[in-house]
């Protein structure tokens, strides 16, 4: 599975590049952090709701830590999704230490 660090990630979007960020999390983990400019599709919810992906960008998916999101990939490949996807590594819980600190940790 293809992964992407959350520096990789903030240089894609200074940079402008067409992606599509999905938060795999759930709603109520969602109203404490996310990420600005991310798509929530929770993950119980992701195969039902692929035609939101879009297959011609990139699309980097990304959960607290990255193991739902890792599921989310496998569970779209699995399904037949074909777009060019990759699993944000350590999740928004990176992103809040190495990016954007005001982005809350929770537990």
């Amino acid at each position: 599975m293809k992964e992407i660090t959350v520096s990789e990630l903030k240089a894609k979007m200074d940079a402008d590049e067409n992606i599509q960020l999905i938060d795999v999390r759930m709603p109520d983990e969602w109203a404490v952090a996310k990420i600005e400019g991310a798509e929530l599709i929770p993950l119980p919810q992701i195969i039902r709701r692929m035609d939101e992906l879009d297959p011609s960008r990139e699309i980097i998916v990304h959960c607290k830590m990255g193991g739902r999101s890792a599921r989310a990939i496998e569970a779209l490949q699995r399904a037949g999704f074909e777009g060019d996807m990759a699993n944000l590594v350590g999740g928004i819980t990176a992103w809040s230490r190495e990016i954007d600190p005001s982005v809350p940790i929770y537990h």
